[in-house]
Formats: C-alpha cells, sequence, structure tokens
C-alpha cells in the first residue's frame, strides 16, 4: 500500500490550508476533514462483542478488515503516491493507526485554544441568518453558552483538545508532530519543511502566494458559507477578538504543548 499519513489536531487551527498547501505536490493528496474515521469507528463497533458473531472475528481478521477500509477508500482513482487524510479523531485513534501502518505519522494542527473559539465565533457571527451545523442548526444561544458548548469534553473543540492531549502523551507520541498555527501562518516554508523531514518525502517548491481550496457546496449544507475558506496568500493577519474578555481568559492558559518541561515523550512542536 502506498504512504499513508494523517491529518488531526484542533478545529480552526490550519488543517484546510495545510492540505491545501500540501496538495500543490502532484505526490500527495489532500483534502479537508473526511468520513474515514467514523467508517473505521463503526467497523470497530460492528467487530466487538456486541455482535453476537464476534466469536468468529479473528484480532487478524479485524486488522485486514480495518486495513482493507483505508485501502479500498483511496482506491485506483486515487493517484498520489502519499495520502494524507484528516479528522480530528485520529488523535484518539493512534494506537490502532500504529497497529495498521506501522510507519505511520500524524501532524496535529494546533493553535492557542482562545483563538479557536474566537474563530468559531466569528464564523457563526459571519452567518447570522443561517444557523449552523456546528449548533445542530439551533438559532438559540449566547456567545457563553457557545463557548461552553463547543469546549465540553463531547464539544467539537473539547474532544480534539482531550484526543490531543491523548496522543501527545501516549506511548505512540513518537509518531506524532505539531504544527502550531502560527508558524503555519507566520513562515509557512518552515511548516512544510519541518513536516517533509518528519514524513521522509523529498521536499517540494510550494506556492504561498497561491493557495486554492474549494469547499463552498460542503460548508453552505452545513449552514456555515465560509467554514473551510483560506486566503489565497498565506499571510498573519492581526485582529481583535470577538470574544467577552472573561471568556477569552477562560482558555488563554490552555496551550499546554508550550511548556517544554510536560513534553515528557519529546514530540517534535513547530
Amino acid at each position: 500500500m502506498r504512504a499513508i499519513h494523517f491529518i488531526s489536531g484542533l478545529p480552526r487551527s490550519g488543517s484546510t490550508l495545510l492540505a491545501a498547501l500540501l496538495r500543490q505536490n502532484p505526490r500527495f493528496h489532500a483534502n479537508m476533514s473526511g468520513p474515514l474515521a467514523g467508517m473505521a469507528n463503526v467497523m470497530l463497533g460492528e467487530m466487538s462483542d456486541r455482535n453476537e458473531f464476534s466469536l468468529f472475528i479473528t484480532h487478524e481478521q479485524r486488522r485486514r478488515v480495518l486495513r482493507g477500509l483505508f485501502e479500498n477508500y483511496y482506491g485506483e482513482e486515487f493517484k498520489a503516491e502519499v495520502i494524507f487524510d484528516t479528522n480530528r479523531m485520529w488523535c484518539a485513534k493512534l494506537p490502532m493507526l500504529c497497529e495498521l501502518f506501522p510507519n505511520v505519522k500524524m501532524i496535529a494542527c494546533v493553535r492557542h485554544m482562545s483563538w479557536v473559539i474566537d474563530s468559531l465565533e466569528r464564523v457563526i457571527r459571519d452567518n447570522a441568518l443561517q444557523p449552523s451545523s456546528i449548533f445542530n442548526f439551533q438559532p438559540g444561544g449566547t456567545v457563553y453558552s457557545r463557548a461552553e458548548g463547543v469546549a465540553n469534553g463531547e464539544g467539537l473543540v473539547g474532544y480534539a483538545y482531550n484526543a490531543l492531549k491523548e496522543a501527545f502523551y501516549g506511548e505512540h507520541a513518537q509518531h506524532l508532530m505539531l504544527l502550531q498555527y502560527e508558524t503555519l501562518v507566520r513562515e509557512p516554508a518552515k511548516a512544510l519543511a519541518a513536516i517533509y523531514d518528519f514524513i521522509g518525502q523529498p521536499m517540494f517548491q510550494h506556492d504561498f502566494d497561491n493557495v486554492h481550496f474549494d469547499a463552498d457546496a460542503f460548508d453552505l449544507r452545513a449552514g456555515t458559507p465560509g467554514l473551510h475558506a483560506i486566503r489565497r496568500k498565506v499571510d498573519e493577519r492581526q485582529r481583535a477578538t470577538v470574544l467577552p474578555p472573561d471568556v477569552f481568559r477562560r482558555f488563554e492558559n490552555d496551550a499546554f504543548w508550550l511548556n517544554a518541561q510536560a513534553n515528557l515523550r519529546g514530540v517534535r512542536v513547530v
């Protein structure tokens, strides 16, 4: 099977931009979050002991079935030599991925949590006339309830954050690299060079002034136009937060990856 790697981490932290850049390389395939993680989860459940016929499913059969899912999903129509599959769930599935693909690498996109919450809130406000799938298309709520909803353990941000910490502190952390959003937008050449080195692939000359990605149909269906929009040129834009000060302060110390003493596994943070 061709090389397969994974993009995961926090939402609103540059995974779509990273995919748009990686796919400039004709040897690579990368995209926004897709269905493969959910499909793998369903298959794991159906092969568990909740299935009365699980007695007939061996460990090796589970392994073959799950590998077959990846191999067949990225079938002959995908000509790329290197596949990057994106999903926030992958950080929580790193042990499974390492068993299926011993040489797997995972790039986890991270960003200061206050700005993750801010970015989500900004998208909601930009589409004030259109309820979003992020909140199950419910039109009510306030910035406080929305922040609480996405930050709890099962929320869009909270789940991803906990999964990231699980991978960061787990026994398979050598397969993980953290890419800070701030590095990606300020020093994209440095960020890409680190990724190529991490996955052991020859460097490619990327164009940081002409980046393209179109997910308009998906975003419109999700009730959140612009959710995956990226700017043509990679750059950093300073702006004030739209969050109330107390909401912003609540998350401002959550960037655990910046604490070198807490990096017990020596995970590379770019």
